[in-house]
């Protein structure tokens, strides 16, 4: 039987300042990488039973 999920804890001070500060300097995936999370996903996707 599953446990039952948590409530996300909500961040304050420091921490909430640093997670917005590294959502806004996100860095672009360059195109190579790209094609490859792409193939592994269809990958993933072709072997997938469900």
């Amino acid at each position: 039987m599953a446990r039952p999920i948590k409530e996300t804890p909500t961040l304050r001070g420091k921490d909430a300042e640093r997670f917005l500060r590294l959502m806004d300097e996100l860095k672009p995936v360059s195109k190579e990488e790209l094609e490859k999370i792409r193939a592994d996903y269809e990958f993933i996707k072709s072997i997938a039973k469900y």
